[in-house]
């Protein structure tokens, strides 16, 4: 029988940090050993692709980092595709590394320079991450779970303060252009639900939140995903004019979404309304398997 060739292997991580990136990084670098290959690991994502920044990574370096949030290999988002001929220097510092395949793990920005380069003769394999849950060909991305299930219980806390002091509470929630994590969160823990992909109108918005306070409820919350958009909000709206290096408005700067809607709601209804931006609280966790594998350690069945 042959003997099989020990390959090189990058691994990278970029885009927005989500629950389960170091549990990918550990399967990747503990498989490849097993099979007797190599696992290089670039510091921040394409960034550190680009300018040779990496370790070797072994199972020591990853022995039980699936227990952690974020990426212990850190993300950018640099965009190779921005980059004075990006993609040859990506290619010429593969070769010069002697990787034999790259393992790209991002969203949908990390994953399109993941294709361009493939397309470019780069032999590059893709992991679908994303909190937004906004990648195709994948029955949900890892990192959404965890995000949903922070805000829905961001949402649960709230409504207790909501409730005290007889207010309208507007919960602004991450997705820029998909409204996953909200509808999800919503339709757990609150009265109405605006997104992105659906156009709403504010007057029967009001009309609804007065009806409902009308019938004898105290308090109302609406769960709003960050990039969902209304003429009638425009106007308050306020986001830096900075972008990132894929295009992106930085969403979070200025007046958002949450505080616009909920001046708009205490305009028109006359209800007192407080705004709530989860931000990135919904990204800082571990994934939810660390919770049961930790209780698994302290059971019986691991003495």
């Amino acid at each position: 029988m042959p003997e099989r060739k020990k390959l090189r292997i990058g691994l990278l991580t970029g885009g927005g940090d989500a629950p389960g990136l170091n549990a990918v990084i550990r399967a990747v670098v503990i498989k490849a050993q097993a099979l007797g290959h190599e696992t290089l690991g670039f510091i921040c994502g394409w960034r550190g692709m680009l300018n040779k920044e990496y370790v070797v990574l072994t199972r020591k370096e990853v022995e039980d980092i699936q227990r952690e949030g974020g990426t212990i290999l850190g993300s950018s988002r640099t965009n190779v595709s921005k980059i004075p001929n990006g993609f040859e220097i990506v290619k010429a510092n593969m070769a010069e590394l002697g990787l034999d395949a790259l393992v790209a793990i991002g969203g949908e920005d990390t994953l399109g320079v993941a294709a361009k380069l493939h397309a470019a003769g780069g032999h590059v394999v893709g992991v679908p991450k994303t909190i937004d849950n906004d990648v195709n060909c994948t029955d949900y991305t890892f990192g959404f779970d965890t995000a949903t299930n922070r805000a829905m219980e961001a949402l649960d806390r709230l409504h207790t303060t909501a409730k005290s002091h007889r207010r309208v509470m507007v919960v602004e929630i991450m997705g820029r252009h998909a409204g996953w994590i909200t509808l999800h969160a919503g339709m757990a823990s609150a009265h109405f639900v605006l997104i992105p992909e659906v156009e709403y109108d504010l007057d029967e918005l009001c009309r609804q939140i007065k009806q409902r306070h009308s019938n004898g409820a105290v308090y109302t919350m609406v769960a709003v995903s960050e990039g969902f958009e209304n003429k009638d909000l425009a106007r308050r709206i306020m986001h830096s004019a900075e972008k990132d290096d894929f295009g992106h408005v930085r969403l979070g700067t200025g007046i958002g979404v949450g505080q616009a809607l909920a001046e708009e709601i205490e305009d028109r209804t006359g209800l007192e309304t407080r705004h709530v931006v989860l931000g990135h609280l919904q990204r800082g966790d571990p994934p939810p398997s660390t919770a049961c594998w930790a209780r698994a350690r302290g059971s019986r069945l691991w003495r």
